[in-house]
């Protein structure tokens, strides 16, 4: 039997979601279906108290099937479920800290995707630089305004690390190259996830920017400020020209197919308009430095937490991970003790690590 009072603070947390977050209606709806786990699996016991509960909650998760006698629960709705909760639980720590003062971080930390067999989990998938040049510096004819507009488009897509479906409805006015900025604003008609509004900024990257720049100013000169970036053509007489025409309710469709097609010019395995976004944060993330810089890809991304980016869009391929592990036999080995320096412990851990381990900190020292 579910506990009341533990329903009543799930309710809550979506309550906070909707008001504090801002997040739309299918996303609360996502974030109640997984945390009606969490309540099945507590049963009658507060979520105060609920440290000591067994099975324990990736154990109960490992046998939870999707519906009824059907298939058991995916991997990534697994590891859905799992994020929500530690969220909740987090939230919940900070709302109500006297009554959730027994749910450690260490025991939050402890929910995890449950272990079993599974088929492989598949390589990330997504547009590495070098393909991304590959399209954008595709031969064209001059006059083929269509393929012109794809090559900056996909350019723009991996510089910038937006959604389809905001390059789809980004109109020239929220566009400065020069200041490599982007200004991804619904007030603007950008159709972004959840009507988040930022402005977000360009990677600098010579051999896309300079596709982008191109574009840029052909429509400029073509076009009023109001009309798409990413904009309609229309073929008569076998001319083709560029419309100011607002895009239609199937633009993201006209986006996929086009992008097939550019992939499909240069010979390359189709990928869709959003693995340029996971590219652009592979781009970054490998090359951050320090967390203020971690943050800033996240940020970028229009991300609420670095831990989101983290989780979906950090991880390497297997190239890389290969070769970040032959490369570890070239390092000196540095102990760990007491007295090592922060800053060369830092340099020798990954970014997710440091995540982690600033929220076990800051628990610590508020304690």
């Amino acid at each position: 039997m579910v506990n009341r009072r533990n329903y009543r603070w799930v309710r809550e947390y979506l309550e906070y979601l909707d008001e504090v977050k801002q997040l739309n209606s299918r996303s609360i709806g996502r974030y109640w279906s997984y945390l009606r786990h969490l309540l099945f699996w507590a049963d009658d016991v507060l979520f105060s108290r609920i440290v000591n509960v067994r099975p324990t909650f990736p154990s109960y998760l490992k046998n939870v099937r999707a519906y009824g006698d059907g298939d058991l629960l995916a991997p990534e709705s697994l590891k859905k479920i799992v994020n929500t909760s530690k969220r909740f639980f987090i939230w919940a720590k900070m709302t109500y800290p006297s009554e959730f003062r027994l749910v450690a971080r260490a025991w939050i930390d402890t929910l995890v995707v449950p272990r079993r067999d599974v088929p492989p989990v598949p390589d990330h998938e997504f547009v590495t630089l070098e393909e991304t040049v590959l399209l954008a510096t595709l031969e064209i004819d001059e006059d083929n305004l269509a393929l012109r507009r794809d090559r900056a488009g996909v350019s723009m897509l991996y510089l910038s690390g937006m959604r389809g479906g905001a390059l789809a409805s980004l109109p020239i006015e929220a566009v400065d190259v020069d200041a490599r900025e982007v200004r991804q604003w619904p007030s603007l008609g950008v159709k972004t996830k959840g009507r988040k509004s930022a402005t977000t900024y360009l990677l600098e990257i010579p051999e896309l920017l300079s596709v982008v720049k191109e574009w840029d100013a052909f429509v400029r000169a073509q076009l009023p400020p109001t009309a798409m970036w990413y904009t309609p053509t229309v073929s008569q007489w076998g001319q083709q020209r560029l419309s100011a025409n607002p895009p239609g309710d199937n633009r993201n469709i006209a986006l996929v197919k086009r992008v097939r097609k550019l992939f499909a010019a240069v010979g390359l395995p189709y990928k869709s308009p959003h693995k340029f976004r996971h590219g652009h944060a592979v781009y970054g993330l490998l090359r951050a430095r320090d967390m203020a810089d971690y943050k800033a890809v996240s940020m970028n991304l229009m991300h609420a937490t670095v831990e989101v980016t983290d989780g979906i869009y950090a991880p390497p391929s297997k190239d890389e991970i290969r070769r970040r592990i032959t490369q570890m036999s070239e390092r000196s080995s540095t102990p760990l003790s007491a007295d090592i320096d922060p800053a060369t412990f830092s340099r020798n851990v990954s970014n997710a690590y440091l995540v982690s381990a600033l929220g076990i900190a800051a628990e610590r020292l508020s304690s």
